[in-house]
């Protein structure tokens, strides 16, 4: 079975290394930058930016590609999927118009409302600063304010993280819509939700969804939860699927959400196949929609990819037949550690173009995972990029040894500009979530 995954990132690579593990597949890879650890998978590559369409079909339609996988969200808003499955290629990938889930904030919200779903925030959308300001000052400034489009996870600014008070809120509120960041003159502003969040990940055939383990990522660059937001600088999930600060209960609403999300899509006649997540926020409230995402996580793929015992191609035909069964899908029940390795300045100004070495065989031998994010091969030589560059995942039956083993992968990476956060899946940090989710629980 000829497979392509399009994407160069950290959580393509996961997603190649669950394709090649099935003897099924014949892997192909559209990438934007030279990833090494895709190269080494893939049969052949095209290095293409994940948008330009054209040459993707067209490449695609070479290849005789029987499934196409999308990691990232740029080309699901620009209608690859759409233009894939209009040429006969099979696409586990949503359409631009499901996508929208992830894609269009303010009509995320109206879908959720439209259909009662629980979790939802009060938020409101604004064209114009001054009836914004009526809004905020309802709030008393606690509120997030979100562009409207994709902004590469880095356009939410929220009070006390990003700015204090009126002032300081309308002066972003008026950039967003002045300068149309996330592509409108539009801006949604949501109640600032108070608790821990988590990432659900799941598999849908546009009916039934197939959750994954419950994984936290980790947005702030520094230890402690200091410093600006990233992308993500690493991500932890845990052998029961659950989060030492997560039950059973509210993993399950979490879940049940994703399902009504599903059906109202369905409803739309927009059906959603593929991956999907929910980042949620565990409040006093219950669980709380931040927002849906139309993919993997980055990184939380890497925190559940490796631990798919079933068939990956399996579980792709199973999504596109609409025969998909959470028994069908087997999950090694271990926890996970992952941790980014950023350029220096990641997060303000990276330091990009930088030589980073990896003793690939040493790491390999401490038992962690290794996966290529934004770094480019030149002359055999791997050089960092602007965003993030690799990750390591340690896997085992206790977090505190996977946290250990990806600690001690991390020592094979060598570089004279990269930064670190150390202390993800520390026991440190996770007593600290837990004290944090007792108050709030307290305040019910």
């Amino acid at each position: 079975m000829n497979v392509l995954v399009v994407g160069g990132g950290a959580r393509e690579h996961a997603i190649c290394d669950a394709v090649a593990r099935s003897e099924q597949a014949t892997l192909f890879s559209v990438m934007n930058n030279l990833n090494p650890g895709i190269e080494k998978l893939a049969i052949e590559y095209l290095l293409k930016k994940e948008t330009e369409i054209p040459e993707i079909v067209s490449y695609a339609k070479k290849k005789n590609i029987d499934i196409a996988l999308i990691g990232p969200e740029a080309p699901l808003e620009a209608g690859l999927a759409d233009e894939l499955i209009k040429n006969d290629i099979q696409t586990c990938a949503p359409r631009k118009n499901a996508a929208r889930i992830e894609t269009d904030k303010e009509w995320m919200r109206n879908l959720l409302t439209t259909y009662k779903i629980p979790g939802q925030l009060q938020h409101q959308t604004f064209t114009d600063p001054a009836e914004a300001q009526r809004f905020i000052d309802d709030l008393d400034a606690e509120v997030a304010i979100k562009p409207i489009g994709l902004t590469g996870g880095k356009g939410v600014h929220v009070a006390g993280d990003h700015f204090n008070g009126t002032t300081e809120a309308m002066a972003y509120v008026t950039e967003v819509i002045q300068n149309k960041i996330g592509g409108a003159a539009k801006v949604l502003i949501e109640e600032k939700a108070i608790g821990e969040e988590f990432t659900l990940q799941a598999f849908t055939d546009g009916h039934h969804v197939a959750p994954l383990p419950a994984v936290q990522d980790h947005k702030r660059l520094l230890p402690d939860d200091k410093g600006p937001n990233t992308g993500g600088m690493g991500s932890y999930s845990c052998a029961n699927g659950l989060l030492p600060f997560l039950t059973k209960q509210e993993y399950h609403q979490g879940v049940t959400i994703l399902q009504h999300i599903i059906q109202a899509l369905a409803q739309e006649q927009n059906t959603y196949i593929g991956p999907i997540y929910g980042q949620f926020i565990l409040t006093s409230q219950g669980v709380k929609i931040i927002e849906v995402n139309a993919r993997f996580g980055d990184p939380e793929a890497m925190n559940v990819l490796p631990l798919l015992q079933t068939d990956f191609l399996d579980i792709c035909t199973a999504m596109l037949n609409t025969t998909l069964s959470t028994k069908d899908i087997q999950i090694e029940k271990k926890s996970t550690v992952c941790k980014y390795v950023v350029p220096e300045g990641y997060g303000v100004k990276s330091m990009a173009g930088e030589p980073i070495y990896v003793n690939e065989e040493a790491l390999r031998k401490t038992g962690a995972m290794l996966f290529y994010a934004s770094v480019n091969k030149k002359d055999d030589h791997i050089l960092t990029g602007s965003s993030r560059s690799l990750a390591v995942v340690g896997i085992h039956d206790t977090l505190a040894k996977a946290e250990r083993i990806s600690e001690q992968a991390l020592t094979c990476i060598k570089g004279d500009h990269l930064f670190i956060r150390h202390d993800i899946g520390t026991k440190q940090l996770l007593e600290k979530r837990i004290r944090h989710m007792k108050e709030i629980r307290g305040k019910k």
